[in-house]
């Protein structure tokens, strides 16, 4: 919207501008008097709206003043603004929202603080969350160190009507049941839809990539494996990966060719919900998209585990959001009861219901007020279940880049997967022993 000279749009102006000055006080432990505890949280204006009424709630119930830092919606510029403060060792944010690969960099930092004691006090019970996810994501040299809000996990959307129309009784199993029910399907529909692809998934250089490797080689039991110092990428299970993530593109053609340039979580979604896919890879954010009004496939999807490998396992790659104390927090114990408060049963179904979040609490799954407004909740606890994290490391992301780059070089037919991978493996092995020797 473009306010131009107007002495709204100046008045607009000066309060933006009186508002990133007051927001740069906070951090800089400025303002604000002693007693009060600072969140910082991001996301659509929506969304923070929905934050800031659940802060006046824990207010009112604790009498604990909370100032919300509000955060940008991109995930890169959210982390950015937490290393800043707590590279300096401020004392705000007290608590805050982590993206699930970014808490083994907080944690090896010594930027956390433990919770454990919690824990043995009984002050919160471990048994309602994904075990999984809790061992695996918030657990540090042993002590627990967050708690997950929100849990995300790759899914399987597929068009039901489509299927039927074509006599195929149920979603795929394996990738080779995929595979063969996209050729069939694609084949009939492009007599009238030129442009239908049998699957859609993320295939582009960046994060999501890295995200698909992990489903389809855990799927053949593959995967980033480190081990006594040692990674270990360039395996049998992890060539047969990605040569089959090739043949999707190049030799089975039921994936478009703009896979490995511009296939990223909403490119797919867009695709699908278009009605111009049978199967898509994603992420659960796209269940409420494709049912939305207006959506072409609106009635017509359903969502099943992602398939495994005739001799494997289904594997979903996890993401969510997590929350954590800082260690330089001045208001540990407040912070606590904020972290309290918002992994509760309560609040954490006000998430779902409100945000549509997944909740971060395997005993929401089986609320009926929540399934009757997330039904397809019933599938996610068993993706959820069997979730597998990306490796916890505090480098994880100079890996992460390593591997996307020759990911995506095999995927464009540029390098064999073997040499993809085996290229990967030496650069990123450099990456492991230099931080390593640190």
């Amino acid at each position: 919207m473009s306010i131009g000279g107007s002495e709204t749009g100046r008045q607009k102006s000066a309060m933006g501008l009186f508002f990133h000055v007051l927001l740069w006080l906070q951090l800089m432990g400025c303002t604000g008097p002693q007693d009060g505890i600072t969140l910082s949280v991001g996301g659509a204006p929506a969304e923070l709206d929905f934050w800031q009424s659940l802060v006046g709630q824990f207010e009112q119930e604790k009498g604990i003043r909370v100032d919300v830092l509000r955060q940008p919606t991109d995930t890169d510029q959210r982390r950015q603004s937490l290393v800043v403060a707590l590279e300096a060792k401020k004392e705000d944010p007290d608590v805050f929202l982590m993206d699930v690969v970014w808490i083994a960099q907080f944690a090896a930092s010594n930027w956390l603080q433990s919770i454990e004691h919690y824990v043995e006090t009984g002050a919160i019970d471990l048994d309602v969350f994904f075990q999984n996810v809790v061992n695996f994501v918030d657990r540090y040299r042993g002590d627990l160190i967050a708690l997950p809000i929100y849990v995300d996990g790759g899914l399987l959307y597929y068009r039901k009507d489509l299927l039927e129309q074509f006599g195929i009784e149920a979603a795929p199993e394996t990738w080779e049941q995929l595979v063969e029910s996209a050729e069939k399907v694609q084949r009939h529909v492009r007599k009238r839809l030129p442009n239908f692809h049998g699957f859609v998934w993320q295939g582009a250089q960046y994060e999501g990539l890295i995200c698909n490797f992990m489903e389809f080689a855990g799927a053949n039991g593959g995967g980033i494996s480190i081990m006594d110092g040692k990674i270990a990428l360039n395996t049998q299970e992890n060539v047969k990966a990605v040569q089959f993530m090739h043949d999707l593109i190049h030799k089975y053609k039921i994936s478009p060719l703009s896979t490995s340039t511009e296939m990223r979580e909403e490119q797919a979604r867009e695709t699908f919900q278009r009605g111009n896919a049978l199967f898509e890879r994603n992420w659960p954010y796209a269940w409420s998209l494709h049912q939305a009004p207006g959506s072409i496939v609106k009635g017509k999807t359903a969502i099943a585990s992602l398939p495994r490998f005739s001799s494997g396992k289904n594997v979903s790659a996890l993401g969510g959001w997590h929350i954590g104390i800082s260690r330089f927090s001045d208001q540990k114990e407040s912070g606590w009861e904020l972290v309290k408060f918002l992994a509760s049963y309560e609040t954490q179904k006000k998430l779902a219901l409100n945000l549509g979040w997944n909740p971060g609490r395997k005993d929401l799954y089986s609320d009926p007020e929540v399934l009757r407004d997330m039904p397809h909740l019933t599938r996610l606890q068993e993706v959820f279940t069997n979730a597998r994290p990306r490796p916890t490391l505090p480098y994880y992301t100079q890996l992460s880049e390593v591997i996307q780059r020759y990911l995506n070089s095999a995927l464009t037919g540029m390098v064999t997967p073997q040499n993809a991978l085996a290229s990967a493996e030496r650069e990123a092995q450099a990456v492991v022993d230099r931080y390593q020797a640190r």
